[in-house]
Formats: structure tokens, C-alpha cells, sequence
């Protein structure tokens, strides 16, 4: 190489940075605002604000390529709320917002699966979509999809790369038409064809079981409470003298609903309290006599598990403090927060956000914790040894067309047929009996329940229904009393680990 070309080399190389040099003195101008604090100052929201319009700005027009401000407006909106690392504050897009408005008055087609998806993903940890929970009576439900599953793909897409909207759009479409994805649940794979159904999602089912009263509460909305106060007068008819409360799968809902039906239950005292730094959000809900339903000293079960979320915890908590009902199952899923949607105008989009915390009647949060039951019934699940023979169940396809040819099969004709499943798929007799007989219960509603599989169910009823049931309420603990026990036990274990 010549020294001329050397030297014209370095030229170029120079004048290269000397544009970047200068681009670099432009933007910081550009970014500059009068009276900008020094960095050992601390800067306020509004030079914030100063600085993060100067920015959109600043690369709106220099990027490489055109880009739409809108793009750059969402991205700044779900980077900001994304920033305050809570799962439950996030940014609404247009489709989101239709979404959760579609959910809430149940009119769409889809497979019925309330789902969440995070929004980063990494190859150590892909951001599949989570099934939240699986709405009763709904092509999802039936086809036995259970909350904790994993969507890995849909329609051959995978979902861990495309985002929520992008799921929402390929899960739902016209009624009757059929949707394929993958499951992954634990080490399983399983593939799952689905057909499209009008989702009308019912807050509220009951039933009689002898002369127990069983309410099952699957959401939150604003009709819940009616519902429920229905349900409540249907069993005072049938001459109930007891009740079960199902709140298992339920992920919550609104503040309010939960509150009036605590209400029917508690005649006096406090429901549930929120504490918010906003003072208008800092409230007590108190219990009134003139609401009461449920007549004072009836026996009473509440039924959760670690799906029981946010209302349902509301509901569960008031009524284990308020010393009205015993709780079976497991500890529920401890969301202790309450969020608000706020449409950003013209409303088409929005945010949700965290703005208070609420606390149980003996002034408890159990946000991260849960509520323990007063009696632990783990759910029948799938050992790690049954799971190759369970994949091989799903892949086998084998229930379902034995079901089609033996019509009105008979309970006596399931328990048969799963013993005949058991030598090739050894799995739990009671689980093979349950999935036949949802097959079996197909084209038709579901009962209620199951006292064959639902072990919690069968514990309750036999609870409700002991001579010694005001002496179990009378010895359970409040919610702050497990509290100051578990904190004096972390206390102890800590000041072992300093010696």
C-alpha cells in the first residue's frame, strides 16, 4: 500500500468520525434542556418528560428508516409500564382493549382459555402463552387444556415470537371452525385440535347435593353478585342447611363483586380494606345486616386452590377471618393487589394499573403468599412416572372414538371401560374414569360436579355435614395470626443462620 492511499485511507476514516463526533454534539444539544440538573442533582418528572419527548422526537426524524410515531409511542408505553416490574400493570393496545372487553360480556368465537404471555423472551426462558385458567363449558375445557399449561404453538406458530395480539387474533375466529396447537404441560408435549364455539362465559352455577347448597363462583363481573343472591334464594327454596362454595379456577375480577357477595355471608365487621398514596383510594368496606343471606351459624366450606386468585381471595379471606367458613383445598394463587383500566383518550387504548393493595378483616395482604386452606386436599395430579402413559392416552386418540360407537355409556360402563384403559395406560382409575366421562358428557352439559374424582369436594361434604363443625370454625386462625406465625418462625430460623 502506497503512502498516498494510506494516507487518503485515513482521510475518510477521520472525516468518519468527525461526522459521528458531530452528530454526537448535535443530539446532546438537541437533548439539552435549560436548567438541567447536574448528575449529582435529582431530576424531576417534568425534565424527565422534557428529556423522553426530545428523544421520540430526535429519532423520529433521524432514524435510518421512516418510522410512525405510533410505533414509537407503544414502545415507549409498554416500556413504561414494563419498568415498574408488576405483572399485573400493563399497556392496552387497541385489540387488547377489545379483548377485555369481549371477555368481560362473553361474545366471541374462540376456545374459551383465559391466557397471559410475557412480553420478553429469551432463549433460557420463551415466552409461550400460559393458560390462566380454562372457562367452564367451553371447547377448551373440554378438551381437558388445565391452567399452568403452556402454549408452545398455534397453527403451526410459534408462540414464544409473536405477541399477545398476535395470539388473541389466531386463537379466536368464526364459530365452527377448528384451531390446532401444542401443549406443554410439565415434560409433555401434547397436540390438541379444537373447534371454534360462541364463548359466553357464566359467572355462576349451582346445584343441590342432597340438602347441601353448591355454588360454584367462575368469575368476577358485575352480574356475579346477582347470581349469586339468585342462587343464595333458590337454596333457602330447596331447604338447604348447608353450602359449598367453589372458587377453585376462578382468577378474579372486580373489587365490588366481591365485596356485595362477602356481604350476604358477614352480617357485621370489616369485608375487605384497600391502602393505596392515593387517599381516595384508601377505603373500608363494612359488612351490613340488612344484606345478610346466609343465615349466622350455618356451615359453610370455601373451596380454593392455587388457582383462586385476587376476588376469590377477597371473598375466601373475609369469610375465613369473619370465622363464617372452613376452607378446603389448597393454598391459593396470592394476588394481593387491585388494578384499574384507565382508557387513554380518544379510548380505544389504554393502560392497567396497580393503585392499591387490599387487606383481609384481620388487616392482612397476602400478596406472593396466598391463603392457606384450613384443611390442605392436594388436586388429583399426574405422577412424574404416569406422564409417558398419559402422553400416550392424548396421542392415541383412543377415548373418543370408543365413545362415539357405545352411546349413553352408563357409570358402571365408564368404570368398566377404564379398566380396560388402565392395562394399556396405567394411569389413576379415577382420572381415567373423569376424562371418559367428560368424552362422555361431550355434546352435553357437564354436571356440576364429581364426588367420584373431586376429593376436595367429597371432603367437604362431609365436613359440612359433621355435628362437629362450629368447634373446626371456632379453632381456625385468622389470616393475621398465620401471618404473625410464619414471620416469627422466619425470625427464629434467621437468627439460627447468624450463629
Amino acid at each position: 500500500m502506497s503512502l498516498l492511499t494510506k494516507g487518503k485511507k485515513n482521510i475518510k476514516i477521520s472525516i468518519c468520525a468527525f461526522s459521528f463526533f458531530a452528530l454526537v454534539i448535535i443530539a446532546s444539544q438537541c437533548f439539552a434542556q435549560s436548567g438541567t440538573p447536574s448528575s449529582e442533582q435529582q431530576m424531576t418528572s417534568r425534565q424527565y418528560m422534557q428529556q423522553l419527548y426530545s428523544v421520540f422526537d430526535f429519532v423520529e426524524r433521524n432514524y435510518v428508516e421512516d418510522v410512525e410515531p405510533k410505533v414509537l409511542f407503544e414502545g415507549a408505553m409498554r416500556g413504561l409500564m414494563n419498568s415498574l416490574g408488576d405483572q399485573f400493570s400493563y399497556y392496552l393496545d387497541a385489540e387488547s382493549m377489545t379483548s377485555m372487553n369481549d371477555t368481560t360480556v362473553g361474545n366471541f368465537g374462540g376456545v374459551g382459555l383465559s391466557i397471559t404471555k410475557e412480553v420478553k423472551s429469551t432463549a433460557d426462558k420463551p415466552a409461550y402463552v400460559e393458560v390462566v385458567a380454562a372457562i367452564e363449558d367451553t371447547p377448551g375445557a373440554k378438551a381437558g387444556i388445565m391452567t399452568g399449561d403452556l402454549i408452545t404453538s398455534i397453527n403451526s406458530t410459534d408462540t414464544a415470537s409473536i405477541s399477545m395480539n398476535e395470539v388473541l387474533s389466531l386463537l379466536r375466529g368464526p364459530v365452527g371452525t377448528t384451531v390446532s396447537f401444542v401443549i406443554k404441560r410439565g415434560e409433555m408435549e401434547l397436540p390438541f385440535t379444537i373447534t371454534r364455539a360462541l364463548i359466553e362465559v357464566q359467572t355462576v352455577k349451582y346445584t343441590m347435593i342432597d340438602k347441601t347448597g353448591y355454588l360454584r363462583i367462575i368469575e368476577f363481573t358485575p352480574q356475579t353478585s346477582g347470581r349469586v343472591k339468585e342462587a343464595l334464594e333458590s337454596f333457602k327454596k330447596s331447604g338447604y342447611t348447608s353450602l359449598i362454595v367453589d372458587l377453585r379456577n376462578n382468577p378474579g375480577g372486580i373489587l365490588s363483586a366481591a365485596e356485595e357477595i362477602a356481604d350476604m355471608f358477614i352480617d357485621e365487621g370489616v369485608i375487605v380494606s384497600t391502602k393505596s398514596r392515593i387517599q381516595s383510594e384508601n377505603k373500608v368496606k363494612f359488612a351490613s345486616s340488612k344484606n345478610t343471606i346466609v343465615p349466622k351459624g350455618m356451615p359453610v366450606v370455601v373451596l380454593i386452590d392455587h388457582n383462586s386468585a385476587s376476588c376469590s381471595e377477597v371473598l375466601s379471606g373475609a369469610l375465613k377471618d369473619s370465622k363464617v367458613a372452613y376452607l378446603i383445598g389448597e393454598t391459593s394463587y396470592g394476588k394481593g393487589s387491585v388494578q384499574l383500566v384507565i382508557p387513554i383518550p380518544p379510548g380505544d387504548i389504554g393502560i392497567r394499573l396497580t393503585i392499591s393493595k387490599y387487606y383481609s378483616p384481620s388487616d392482612s395482604n397476602i400478596h406472593g403468599i396466598g391463603i392457606p386452606p384450613d384443611l390442605e386436599i392436594k388436586n388429583v395430579e399426574i405422577a412424574e412416572n404416569e406422564q409417558e402413559a398419559f402422553q400416550n392416552l392424548i396421542k392415541d386418540d383412543v377415548i373418543k372414538p370408543y365413545v362415539a360407537n357405545h352411546q349413553n355409556m352408563s357409570e358402571k360402563d365408564i368404570a368398566n371401560y377404564a379398566k380396560e384403559l388402565h392395562k394399556k395406560y396405567p394411569l389413576d382409575l379415577r382420572f381415567l374414569r373423569r376424562i371418559i366421562r367428560v368424552q362422555v358428557y361431550h355434546a352435553k352439559d357437564l354436571p356440576l360436579y364429581d364426588k367420584d374424582y373431586d376429593e376436595q369436594l367429597t371432603k367437604a361434604l362431609e365436613i359440612v355435614n359433621s355435628k362437629d363443625f362450629a368447634t373446626l370454625i371456632k379453632n381456625t386462625k385468622t389470616l393475621k395470626e398465620i401471618e404473625n406465625e410464619r414471620l416469627a418462625s422466619e425470625q427464629v430460623a434467621s437468627a439460627k443462620e447468624a450463629k
